[in-house]
């Protein structure tokens, strides 16, 4: 679903549903189930550039289903372990096969945490990270901590990004002024280039070795 036709769509709705569909559809993607978490949070963050929401309130409600979101995909994946993810690959063989979840379980094996926290900017560990860390008894407690920094930063970040050169576009268009424009459009590039190469290695396949247990690496990476 484009990011335009989201967007459109919460236009109509008050704030504090478009608050309660971001905190909805980030959550649920979190536990595990692929729906267009990002495409909410980028269309409600260029929705507060124009002052129908607040983009305080739109990163809190990001956050808030990221984190809780994980940690109940956590729990599930943990009671269900891997017959679970089996069942999920079955039910979203496009997003959670075999290869999709071997590439992330390489990702937990290799990164441990820093799977969960440079996770929250790749798709596929985004939906996975939650369930695959419970499934592979990450301890908790290091989960919990991976889990609310990638949830901050990914939420914080992406909306004070696009809601920063949203309002500089605006003031762009009115007042002609460049500066604000190129030093928003600059900064944003460059924080979300710096990331998207972190998380993208976290994605892609690692060299073939002995991974090590993901419980005895993932306070140590």
């Amino acid at each position: 679903m484009p990011v335009v036709d989201v967007q459109h769509w919460l236009t109509a709705l008050p704030p504090v549903a478009v608050y309660l569909i971001v905190a909805g559809v980030i959550g649920v993607e979190s536990m595990g189930v692929p729906l267009p978490g990002e495409i909410v949070l980028v269309s409600s963050a260029l929705l507060a550039a124009t002052g129908v929401v607040q983009p305080e309130w739109v990163a809190v409600a990001a956050a808030f289903g990221a984190i809780v979101g994980d940690s109940i995909g956590y729990a599930v994946g943990r009671r269900g372990g891997r017959p679970l993810l089996a069942r999920l690959g079955r039910r979203f063989p496009k997003h959670l096969g075999p290869a999709q979840l071997a590439r992330a379980e390489q990702s937990f094996a290799r990164h441990g945490v820093w799977a969960v926290f440079f996770g929250r900017f790749v798709a596929l560990l985004r939906i996975l990270a939650g369930p695959l860390a419970g499934a592979l008894h990450v301890p908790y407690r290091r989960f919990l901590l991976a889990n609310a920094a990638g949830g901050l930063v990914w939420a914080f970040g992406t909306t004070y990004l696009l809601y920063s050169v949203g309002r500089a576009a605006e003031h762009w268009l009115k007042d002609i002024s460049w500066a604000g424009l190129v030093l928003a459009v600059l900064a944003g590039l460059g924080s979300t280039w710096w990331l998207r190469r972190r998380a993208r290695r976290l994605e892609q396949a690692d060299t073939p070795g002995e991974a090590e247990p993901v419980g005895a690496t993932a306070g140590d990476r």
